[in-house]
């Protein structure tokens, strides 16, 4: 395996399946033993980290520019020929490691996972695995098309977020119909990109031999310490403490701004009737000041992010042709991440970076773990990483500690956060019990119109409260601007569950930051070697579905925007 080894990410990523397939090969005869085990792992992790992360820099190409058929072209020729040998190949690796029955100290849960992922492996799921992934990059295609001519120059969807955040309501209403009027200009394309999904979910269920695509997606996602029953315990406790706090927030926005009825272009407007906050003018001003806070809050976190805007890591503006949305993924072989998003000068872009940046930190605080099978982490803890960030970052957004904003502007940028995270949580109650029932209804689901008529029931069920009288087709639609619901079944719970861990962090860290900030470094730098709940308690919180510890949380953000109201 020397010249495996050897081999860069950059040169490995020009390999076809013919260069890459003998390694696989050689790995699978290589006998195993108590004495080689930890060096017959570390050749193939190295070998697993060059082929994720060729796909990830694929990825992320045809998702900077969704336009570019020769990035295109490269992506789906990795998908026809590398992605299909090597999940064969990563299979017989992992029967080979399962049935040696050798195990290596802090390697328990990888191998846990490797157990569950080659139970539900199909051969001829592999390129209905494939399929999803093209299918999933027609979406962003679709979604990364939709622009608008407004003030006589084209925009994308995204720059209107600014608008929504006028003091104007006639503009805000402009802005707000002529996006939705482009929106569903793409609604039967995207029926008809559901109905390939579905019956290619169905498919990999099936042939896995599970009765539903849901276990199938449960185990995918590595879900061992929570089950669907979870899901719906969260989702009343939702109903039951978040609910009611959105509905008071709704309530005193309502009667501040003098309405009879909140529209959808009225949730974004400052109580005060004051134009958006505006950050920076420019991308490379976002940068700095976001490197600023990060710098202020732990020297060591502000070098991560260094090493990111020196290499070339960060992808931020908008711009008509890009996907939609912000991630962050990670190089395993490189130990670096990337991050993505659509920045175009408001707030949410500085959030947005803070967030992504918990993400980027993640990867290097785990990167020192010496086997891939170890970095990979369950979502739900991945998401604390990022949440976490941006509440830890907050007491940093002012001028005289590295941001962008005076006093009473640092606090309208945390009101604006915490009044959003408190109303998230009703929002991702309808996403998540949607997806439940698609997938425990996969044949009604399958179309379309059923979708639309479940998507408007839980929205009035969790989101009773918004005004969409005259705007029956754009509510019923709200699914498919989701790109989690398309893209991802079932990865969206994770941003509320990540939230209440991140309250209690940011909780913590009103008593001791620097405390609060060493426990969350300490557990991101465990990657993938403790389970879910353990890792919430390293970082100084609890894993929970229950109503109580939502309902503190939800007090604490509260009283916080009444605190800093009050300070204003």
């Amino acid at each position: 395996m020397i010249s495996i080894l050897s081999a860069t990410p950059q040169e490995f990523s020009r390999w076809s399946w013919s260069q890459i397939e003998p390694y696989f090969i050689e790995l699978n005869k290589r006998k195993i033993n108590p004495a080689n085990l930890a060096g017959w792992l570390a050749d193939w992790s190295q070998l697993s980290g060059l082929v994720y992360e060729t796909y990830q820099r694929l990825y992320v190409s045809i998702t900077v520019d969704t336009t570019d058929q020769a990035a295109q072209s490269r992506y789906n020729t990795f998908l026809d020929e590398v992605f299909a040998g090597s999940e064969a190949a990563e299979q017989k690796l992992k029967e080979k490691l399962l049935a040696s029955g050798l195990e290596l100290e802090g390697f328990e849960l990888p191998l846990r996972n490797l157990r569950a992922e080659a139970a539900i492996y199909a051969e001829e799921n592999l390129p209905w695995l494939a399929k999803e992934l093209k299918l999933k990059a027609d979406y962003d295609r679709i979604i990364g098309a939709q622009s608008i001519v407004w003030e006589e120059r084209e925009t994308t969807l995204s720059q209107l977020h600014a608008v929504y955040r006028e003091p104007d309501r006639q503009k805000r209403e402009l802005a707000w119909r002529l996006a939705a009027q482009r929106q569903l200009a793409d609604r039967q394309a995207i029926n008809e990109l559901w109905v390939q999904l579905m019956e290619v979910r169905g498919r990999l269920a099936r042939n896995a031999g599970l009765t539903d695509y849901r276990t199938y997606r449960w185990t995918q996602l590595l879900r061992f310490d929570y089950t669907p029953e979870h899901c719906i315990q969260f989702q009343r406790a939702i109903e039951e403490a978040a609910v009611p706090a959105t509905r008071y927030l709704h309530e005193k926005r309502r009667q501040k701004l003098g309405l009879s009825s909140l529209r959808p272009w009225d949730l974004y407007i400052d109580l005060n009737g004051q134009r958006p906050l505006h950050p920076f003018d420019r991308v490379s001003d976002l940068e700095e000041g976001v490197a600023r806070i990060f710098q202020q809050l732990d020297p060591e976190l502000g070098k991560y992010f260094e090493i990111m805007r020196q290499e070339g890591l960060l992808d931020l503006d908008n711009r008509k042709g890009k996907a939609p949305g912000g991630y962050c993924t990670d190089y395993p072989v490189s130990g670096r991440p990337f991050i993505f998003m659509n920045a175009v000068g408001i707030q949410e872009d500085v959030q947005t970076l803070i967030h992504e940046g918990g993400h980027a930190f993640h990867v290097f605080e785990s990167t020192k773990l010496p086997y891939f099978q170890q970095k990979r982490v369950g979502l739900e803890f991945m998401e604390v990483a990022s949440t976490a960030m941006e509440l830890l970052a907050a007491p940093y957004l002012t001028k005289d500690r590295g941001g962008f904003y005076s006093q009473v502007e640092a606090a309208r940028a945390r009101i604006e956060f915490l009044d959003t995270a408190i109303c998230f949580w009703p929002y991702m109650a309808v996403v998540d019990a949607f997806q439940h029932w698609v997938y425990e209804n996969h044949q009604a689901a399958s179309d379309p119109v059923n979708c639309d008529v479940k998507w408007a029931e839980l929205q009035g069920q969790f989101m009773g409260d918004e005004d969409w009288d005259g705007l029956e087709d754009e509510l019923v639609t709200g699914w498919q601007r989701k790109l989690h619901i398309v893209q991802d079944p079932f990865y969206y719970i994770e941003y509320g569950l990540a939230q209440l861990g991140a309250f209690q962090i940011w909780r913590n860290s009103l008593g001791n930051q620097k405390k609060a900030v060493a426990d969350y470094r300490k557990a991101l730098s465990m990657g993938g070697t403790v389970s879910l709940p353990g890792l919430y308690a390293l970082a100084g919180a609890q894993f929970a579905f229950d109503v109580l510890t939502l309902q503190e949380a939800v007090d604490l953000g509260i009283n916080a925007i009444e605190e800093l109201e009050n300070r204003g």
